[in-house]
């Protein structure tokens, strides 16, 4: 009987112990739920040691990780969106139902390569159609892309976000979104 309660004892000591530090170490790292612009993101974030920690990869801008030098590049170029009814700049719309219109984009701070840029729209309900995509090649730091006329039918009223992506040339990257343009349909 004296022998069991020495082995009771010891155990829940050592469960206590092993408790304790895990208690100690779930209190320096916690995963938060993260929102960027209203949006929450799926992975969330990380509060280590008092500071919030962000999955890069969300923040809307090309990524590079070179496992050689364990170094990761961010890049953030400049993306201005301009929406054209023939010759007419617009932004908010009337619910007009179909709508035949072009989207230029002036690109600068350009840091690194890419392949191809795309450019969506995605209506209030989520659903997202592609509005062109284009491979590029020498762009430069500084460019300008202009899709062909599109015709897109605003059929109900509240925010369409436009967005603009970019494929980085290095590695089998997938298109990344670097810039959003919203277009409020009125009522």
């Amino acid at each position: 009987m004296n022998l069991n309660w020495r082995r009771v004892a010891v155990l829940v000591l050592a469960f206590s112990l092993a408790g304790g530090s895990m208690l100690f170490a779930d209190s320096a790292t916690q995963k938060v739920k993260l929102y960027m612009d209203g949006r929450e993101v799926e992975d969330g974030g990380y509060v280590i040691d008092g500071k919030t920690y962000v999955p890069v990869r969300e923040l809307e801008g090309l990524v590079e990780y070179d496992e050689a030098t364990k170094k990761v590049n961010y890049y953030k170029p400049n993306v201005h969106i301009f929406l054209f009814k023939g010759k007419d700049v617009f932004s908010d719309i009337e619910k007009t139902g179909k709508l035949k219109f072009s989207v230029f984009s002036q690109i600068d701070n350009l840091r690194t390569e890419i392949s191809a840029v795309r450019v969506a729209i995605t209506a209030p309900d989520g659903t997202s159609r592609t509005i062109q995509t284009k491979d590029v090649k020498d762009t430069g730091s500084n460019f300008y892309f202009v899709t062909d006329d599109y015709t897109y039918d605003f059929k109900t009223a509240g925010k369409y976000t436009l967005g603009f992506y970019m494929k980085p040339a290095a590695g089998n990257s997938d298109f990344v979104l670097v810039s959003e343009k919203s277009i409020n349909v009125l009522k």
